[in-house]
């Protein structure tokens, strides 16, 4: 795994807010409390989104505007990774969730040229519309230089995660099988190096599993990548792959299961209370056959094996030696939780039997108006974590929730359009944070006095 010296400074700096994350994220609170945060959010007079004073936003990419490459920015943003490419420029590579029914919000003006590198195509020959597109913003003067599609062929894809070596893992969030309206079997990972300029050759990771994909994670250290499933009876997966930084190359998927408890335990606190805020867990990892899983069974086979069941696993960061995770409907009120993995000092080794991972419950969620659904997330400059929410509900308020170091909750930014914010993520420096507006898709970046708390 070598790093070139941009890509390591952009590591360097992103593991030194991660670090001061993990000095302070470590005790959460058992009950949900309210912090002051940035101070009161202020009325957006354009109605997009509205911020603490002393906080702006810039819109930099809109549905249907014509990209660099004469292609349009496609519909419903979601997950993005940020990475340093330059002194001065960075790279987003953003997903479009998109299924095969909505190629009307596509990058194409009609139904797409034949001879484009897709992964899969409907069965009239159209490109599937799911896919990335890549944005080269200049951090000096606060625009964007160039805009392209960078995959297309896939479906749904919701998030995912940015590796150590400078590639955004997309994750599809569909397991529509070949013969369904599609040619191909879906449901995979597929990555997208920040440093490409046009469309890369979609190649699926199958190793690591065909499931709900929901997003990823990568200890820098092992290459370890963790995966969460956006499933009401998800699992929470890790890859160790043969050759850390070559995924390709192949590996052994597993679920995470708690070690010496009962069988088949459940995370959720649904029907009964089985883990509190603020408990560690010992973790073991259960072999996972058929990763293929034609029959999108991966899940109920792992459970049945041991593994322990969360609720609808979705975005998961990586910080300074451990990450968090949010699971949308987790929690007795079915409000969302917040999870929290420590690895241990051997992972994905024989030795972590005498000294296994550890898994916390780090926030759960009993006030919708405080924390409601929480999706993507980040961790701020100031170490505080950013969750983006996504409410199911006929009138969504979605929020960008600030998390302090005792579990308490802030409003960092409220959303005014009937849509999710997604794909939260800080520029190496920390100076911008960009984020994605659903749909109709919008990308913003926003500055600010990140060093301030009131």
């Amino acid at each position: 795994m070598t790093l070139s010296r941009r890509q390591f400074t952009s590591i360097a700096v992103s593991a030194a807010f991660a670090g001061l994350a993990r000095n302070l994220l470590s005790t959460p609170a058992t009950a949900m409390a309210t912090a002051s945060g940035y101070g009161p959010l202020q009325s957006d007079p354009n109605a997009l989104l509205d911020l603490p004073e002393g906080f702006s936003y810039r819109v930099i990419s809109r549905l249907g505007a014509t990209m660099s490459d004469g292609l349009m920015v496609p519909d419903r943003a979601d997950g993005m990774g940020c990475f340093g490419i330059s002194d001065d420029k960075v790279a987003l590579v953003r997903n479009h969730e998109l299924a095969h029914w909505h190629k009307t919000g596509g990058a194409f003006r009609e139904n797409g040229p034949r001879d484009i590198d897709a992964f899969d195509r409907l069965d009239d020959g159209t490109p599937l519309p799911g896919g990335t597109t890549t944005l080269v913003y200049n951090m000096k003067t606060g625009r964007v230089e160039r805009e392209y599609l960078s995959l297309i062929g896939t479906l749904r894809n919701c998030a995912g995660g940015a590796t150590p070596w400078g590639s955004w893992l997309t994750c599809e969030e569909n397991v529509t099988r070949a013969g369904d309206k599609v040619q191909k079997d879906h449901g995979w990972i597929f990555e997208v190096p920040a440093q490409a300029d046009g469309i890369v050759s979609p190649e699926p990771i199958k190793a690591m599993g065909r499931f709900n994909h929901e997003a990823a994670a990568v200890d820098p250290r092992t290459g370890i990548v963790y995966l969460t499933e956006d499933r009401n009876d998800s699992l929470f997966y890790r890859f160790i792959p043969k050759t850390p930084g070559k995924l390709q190359d192949g590996g052994r998927l597993q679920a995470l299961s708690f070690r010496n408890g009962a069988p088949h335990q459940d995370s959720r606190n649904w029907e009964r209370r089985d883990l509190d805020v603020g408990e560690w867990r010992d973790a073991e990892w259960v072999d996972l056959t058929g990763t293929d899983s034609p029959e999108d069974d991966l899940r109920l086979r792992g459970h049945e094996d041991g593994a322990t069941v969360f609720a609808r696993g979705e975005g998961v960061h990586w910080g300074d030696g451990e990450l968090y995770f949010c699971c949308t409907s987790g929690g007795a009120a079915r409000l969302g939780q917040i999870m929290r993995y420590r690895p241990g000092p051997d992972e994905g080794t024989p030795g972590e039997a005498s000294a296994p991972g550890r898994l916390q419950l780090f926030l759960e969620s009993d006030d919708p108006d405080r924390f409601n659904f929480g999706d993507n997330l980040t961790v701020a400059p100031n170490g505080h974590l950013f969750v983006c929410e996504d409410q199911y509900t006929d009138t969504v308020s979605n929020h960008i929730r600030g998390v302090t170091p005792a579990g308490a909750l802030y409003d960092f930014a409220h959303v005014r359009l009937q849509t999710e914010v997604a794909g939260a993520c800080f520029s190496p420096d920390g100076s911008v944070l960009f984020v994605n507006l659903y749909q109709p898709t919008r990308t913003l970046a926003i500055t600010g006095p990140w060093g301030f708390m009131s």
